[in-house]
């Protein structure tokens, strides 16, 4: 049931109509938590770079599971005439997978939080050897710019 940008809207016109709907809906959601799931462990474990790899795919099922709800809202008469017991099925489903969703993102939130900490003290690090010491108080060296101390740059390796 994918559709493009130029197709027309999906309307649900009988119980099969319906059934497929849903399914469609339900296979998305599960492919997307398989996805969030298998990221969240990867980034738990400290390993970024195969906790990303999938982000084109998680992007394609998120907006393939979007156009999916808009299609089940559309159609939401439709669905409730045809296949109530489903809408009920996806409405649990649904709300099982945004606790998943928040677990994903406090996991991303989490890895930011500590890799922005990192690069600050590392930065303050930086920042402290090179400032001067005179009679064992630091002082700030002039800097071309004006006020301020003098820092140099800091380097980011992204093969680490």
């Amino acid at each position: 049931m994918p559709r493009d940008a130029d197709a027309k809207p999906i309307r649900v016109a009988d119980r099969s109509g319906a059934d497929a709907l849903v399914a469609h809906v339900m296979s998305t959601m599960q492919a997307l938590a398989g996805i969030l799931a298998e990221e969240s462990g990867h980034v738990r474990a400290g390993r970024l770079r195969e906790g990303l790899a999938a982000s084109e795919r998680k992007t394609a099922l998120s907006g393939a599971y979007l156009q999916g709800l808009e299609a089940a809202k559309a159609n939401a008469i439709a669905l409730a005439r045809f296949a109530p017991q489903g809408v009920e099925t996806l409405k649990a489903a649904h709300r099982q997978f945004m606790l998943e969703v928040e677990t994903n993102q406090a996991v991303l939130a989490t890895a930011r939080s500590v890799s922005e900490g990192l690069i600050k003290t590392l930065a303050e690090e930086i920042g402290r050897s090179r400032s001067a010491t005179i009679y064992g108080a630091p002082s700030l060296a002039p800097s071309p710019y004006g006020r301020g101390a003098r820092s140099g740059p800091l380097v980011l390796s992204r093969n680490l």
